[in-house]
């Protein structure tokens, strides 16, 4: 008999990453490489890969590519590779704050 359900009957895998709860909502993902996009979720899978439509993908500053501009550009229907992907996270509710770690001269 074979080991860990590998007889057809099969335990089968729970997703790495809840993301039921973002369906139909826009969420921004950060990949490897330092690409970024954001788009509504319209599906997943257990490898985290992603369906986002009405995407648009913030462009990187030529001479510092980790660093996002404020230039966009539409991209419609993605399909994001899980191995790729960093991070997934809502758009509704997050916000850039000044570093507080940083020391204040003066």
């Amino acid at each position: 008999m074979a080991a860990n359900g590998a007889s057809g009957g099969g335990n089968r895998k729970d997703p790495i990453l809840d993301l039921a709860k973002y369906i139909d909502q826009e969420v921004r993902v950060k990949f490897h490489g330092g690409r970024e996009v954001t788009g509504t979720l319209k599906g997943y899978d257990q490898l985290v890969n992603l369906v986002l439509d009405d995407c648009v993908e913030f462009l990187r500053d030529p001479k510092d590519e980790y660093r996002i501009t404020d230039e966009t550009r539409k991209v419609g229907l993605v399909v994001c590779r899980g191995t790729s992907v960093m991070l997934v996270s809502p758009v509704d509710g997050t916000a850039e704050i000044p570093n507080p770690f940083l020391q204040q001269e003066g």
